[in-house]
């Protein structure tokens, strides 16, 4: 949803654990958020790029996920999904070669229950495309923070349950 139907569903389920940030989401991961703090990072539906010519354009390439993966806290999760196939494989193989990552799934992973259908979701399972997703987590074998770093982490776990980027490009 917009920054508006957002704002809606935050008041109608008086949500007030959660930050909203309408901006590039790689000036906010590399300026805002400190490494090792999210618990979990969402990516649904980014643009696709279909033509070959195109393809350095899209959101989820290796140095972008090198920075999603440093942003997460360790046991974090990255979920990917996509409801176009080449990119899917693209997603699937990026994430795979990132080192501070590890698929949590063989291949593509299911799409969680607790998860709502996306608008680009019910639109891509009309056209008949398959819906991939892509859930990995932070590695185990990253050392753990140092103590104020861990309280820092467990701290911000507690307060952000839900964190949304809206980027008008990706809608």
């Amino acid at each position: 949803p917009g920054v508006g139907a957002l704002l809606q569903r935050i008041d109608e389920q008086q949500l007030a654990n959660l930050r909203i940030v309408q901006h590039d989401a790689v000036e906010v991961l590399r300026d805002m958020i400190a490494p090792s703090t999210l618990a979990a990072i969402h990516v649904f539906f980014p643009d696709p790029w279909p033509k070959k010519r195109h393809w350095k354009r899209r959101l989820i390439q290796p140095p972008f996920v090198a920075l999603l993966a440093s942003r997460l806290a360790l046991g974090g999760t990255l979920h990917c999904a996509t409801d176009w196939q080449p990119y899917a494989e693209q997603m699937l193989e990026v994430l795979s070669a990132e080192p501070l990552l590890a698929n949590t799934a063989d291949g593509y992973a299911a799409r969680p229950a607790y998860r709502p259908l996306t608008k680009f979701e019910s639109r891509g399972l009309a056209l008949g495309h398959g819906i991939a997703h892509d859930h990995t987590a932070a590695s185990p074998q990253d050392a753990a923070p140092p103590p104020a770093q861990a309280r820092l982490q467990a701290r911000v776990a507690q307060e952000v349950e839900v964190f949304r980027w809206c980027l008008d490009w990706l809608e």
